[in-house]
């Protein structure tokens, strides 16, 4: 199922159990805007090539809509449509006064030169500069762009609006971003799992974890693990896995990622298939990887006890019902990899206020905010007798449809 029928699936059963107006309900489901943009560049050899770019704005019933921008060759309206609206649910759930948007232009982006990269985002930029805003729509990196992108970013806005460091955030700490960005979403994901694993009388020292993505969100989180004595037994990314019973050093492991661009023949683990790793032996499993990398076919094979969704939709509905008869707790996307868009919050508020926070400041909040969203989430749970994904559903689309009654949306 793709991303788009996924989410849709989701928030229809949390409209049921909320029992919304059926109005109501299509009016959240439907997006507010949708902008799609033809930018042209000359390559560095002098020939024009020509990318298409999106933008969807979900919803802003609470407070401008927030959203990554992502350079992928599979970036279509759909996908763009599902992550919009995960991102509008995932602000509510996390509390901060967002709602939701995507963006992304179809291209590859290890295809293009800086120069090249600079020109397209430019171009972007200068296409929708009038439909996004301090208070309108909020940019952020995503999957193919970085802190440099929203420097970009950032620099052709302020050429139409005057200098406007809150127009993006993940930018680079001389441009004002936030300490603490970088490791937000990994920190937030380890912060859910001691949520998680302390309602269940367990703590992250001596279980053991196997990691799936060994990008940001992956290597921080598993680094974090393991300073926290838990015992990472299984890595995987695209170049390979990387296993050892006894776990793993992962600070020896990242300095040989960084060291040889790849996870294989690591001197402290055996190599494995990377798509072995879903159904190796561990405690916890944290997919930081893509979506619906968790189905029908093999989620059977899954001998976790827990999985912390630290990707963007990874698990299918078909595949929730088969782990759920398992007895599998998962721990739902649009709770638990909200730190990032959390400490993008923190980062805004920061740039807007002129006041910047040391990186203790940061990430306390950021621990304070994950916390109470879990017993939230928690309490949703309890009040309709659901799983914790339609508790933080249930808990998302409740404070929107909240909002978007309180300002008055039959008028």
């Amino acid at each position: 199922m793709n991303a788009l029928a996924a989410t849709s699936r989701n928030f229809r059963q949390a409209a049921r159990i909320l029992n919304l107006d059926s109005k109501l309900e299509n009016s959240l489901l439907i997006p507010f805007r949708e902008i799609k943009v033809e930018c042209t560049i000359p390559k560095d050899d002098g020939t024009l090539v020509s990318y298409v770019g999106f933008r969807v704005q979900h919803d802003n019933s609470r407070g401008p809509m927030k959203g990554g921008i992502r350079y992928h060759p599979e970036v279509d309206p759909d996908e763009v449509n599902a992550l919009a609206q995960l991102m509008t649910w995932k602000t509510a759930v996390a509390d901060i006064p967002y709602g939701g948007a995507k963006g992304g232009i179809g291209c590859t982006p290890k295809d293009l030169s800086k120069s090249e990269l600079e020109r397209l985002t430019r171009v972007f930029t200068q296409k929708i500069h009038d439909l996004i805003g301090v208070q309108t729509d909020v940019p952020a990196p995503d999957m193919g762009t970085n802190a440099q992108t929203m420097a970009w970013i950032l620099d052709e806005y302020s050429k139409f609006h005057g200098h406007s460091p809150a127009i993006v955030t993940g930018k680079p700490i001389d441009l004002g971003g936030s300490l603490g960005r970088e490791a937000a979403t990994g920190r937030g994901v380890v912060y859910a799992t001691k949520a998680l694993l302390d309602e269940h009388g367990k703590s992250i020292k001596n279980l053991t974890f196997a990691i799936q993505g060994f990008g940001n969100v992956g290597s921080w989180a598993g680094r974090l693990l393991h300073e926290q004595g838990g015992k990472v037994v299984a890595v995987s990314d695209i170049t390979g896995g990387v296993k050892n019973r006894n776990g793993l050093d992962i600070p020896s492991l990242l300095k040989h990622k960084e060291d040889t661009g790849s996870l294989k023949n690591f001197s402290g683990g055996d190599d494995m298939q990377a798509e072995d790793l879903l159904g190796q032996e561990c405690d916890v499993l944290i997919p930081c990887a893509l979506g619906g990398v968790l189905n029908r076919e093999n989620a059977q094979d899954v001998r976790a006890k827990f999985i912390i969704e630290a990707a963007n939709h990874p698990t299918d509905p078909e595949a929730d019902e088969i782990l759920s008869k398992k007895g599998v707790i998962v721990l739902p996307d649009i709770y638990a990899n909200a730190g990032g868009v959390t400490v993008s919050y923190f980062e805004w508020v920061q740039n807007i206020q002129g006041f910047m926070w040391d990186e203790e400041k940061v990430n306390k909040e950021l621990k304070k905010y994950m916390t109470r969203a879990f017993l939230n989430i928690k309490n949703m749970c309890q009040t309709h007798n659901c799983d914790l994904r339609m508790g933080a559903f249930t808990l998302g689309v409740n404070r929107v449809a909240r909002a978007t009654m309180l300002r008055g949306w039959e008028a």
